[in-house]
């Protein structure tokens, strides 16, 4: 019964393997010089410009919000793809009335500025 996940017990084993000796090695073999602007915190290569405690807008929360929410929602498009021909269709009508009310949330929020950075 067990054989069964041999391979798969084998492939886990290996990957864990390589991940913690990359990791022991390079805090081996790496160097261990510590100097001012290696302390920094890195920010895209460029140097920090503001201060990281600042408070971020209600706005970049809005638009995680609502990436989440979309994101999640399109997820949802990969099962009706899967099952397309056995919905027929009563489960297209379906789908274009759930993107039909995913496009008026969207206009909603288009319309009330709350994509706009500035």
């Amino acid at each position: 019964m067990l054989e069964q996940y041999a391979g798969a017990a084998i492939m886990f084993l290996m990957a864990m393997g390589i991940a913690c000796g990359m990791v022991a090695m390079t805090s081996i073999l790496g160097p261990k010089r510590e100097f001012a602007d290696k302390m920094e915190p890195f920010e895209c290569g460029e140097s920090q410009l503001v201060s990281p405690h600042q408070r971020f807008s209600v706005k970049f929360y809005l638009v995680a919000v609502l990436f989440v929410l979309f994101d999640i929602e399109a997820i949802f498009f990969f099962p009706w793809a899967i099952l397309f021909r056995r919905l027929g269709m009563f489960g297209f009508i379906e789908m274009l009335l759930f993107v039909f009310i995913l496009g008026i949330g969207l206009l909603y929020v288009w319309k009330r500025g709350g994509l706009d950075w500035e």
